[in-house]
């Protein structure tokens, strides 16, 4: 590993305002696995839970919803769960999309290639995305447990401090 990311890691904040969304119309906040997971790995990470909210399949509900976030919480990060997926109701991707400043192909690509390891083909189902919403890192992924553990683990706990410092740079 080059000693350029590991210097600019070492410099990245440690503890982080994050707000957490998921976008569902089944679930509600005492179901919702998922987003649960992803509190408990960034609070065992000594991140801050600034937000946590339910909105259904709905881009408008989605739309406000990070709107009044990044207006009146100014979160480091937001992460998502749900709404990922290609069913007629899944609108997370085309919804962030119209939204992002700037995009983070590699996070979705990245989760694809590190889910196929885990559950074969079924993998290209995901349309996992990431990017920034002015200075907020926005990452998405699928609502499961599984998936979840997944993408904290491997991929936005380790780099999330480093990622918030460029964005904000």
């Amino acid at each position: 590993m080059s000693t350029i990311p590991e210097s600019h890691r070492q410099q990245a904040p440690r503890a982080l305002r994050c707000a957490v969304l998921t976008v569902s119309d089944t679930r509600t906040l005492e179901t919702d696995r998922g987003g649960q997971a992803v509190v408990e790995h960034l609070e065992r990470g000594g991140h801050e839970i600034v937000a946590r909210a339910l909105v259904p399949d709905e881009p408008q509900a989605l739309r406000e919803t990070l709107g009044r976030w990044l207006t009146e919480l100014d979160p480091h990060a937001i992460l998502l769960t749900g709404g990922t997926g290609i069913g007629s109701r899944d609108l997370t991707w085309e919804t962030l999309a119209e939204l992002y400043t700037k995009t983070l192909p590699g996070y979705g690509e990245l989760f694809r290639m590190l889910s196929y390891q885990e559950i074969g083909p079924a993998a290209m189902l995901s349309r996992a995305t990431g990017g920034l919403v002015g200075s907020a890192v926005v990452l998405t992924m699928p609502g499961s447990p599984a998936a979840v553990k997944l993408a904290m683990e491997k991929l936005i706990l380790p780099e999330l401090g480093h990622l918030v410092q460029q964005a904000r740079s």
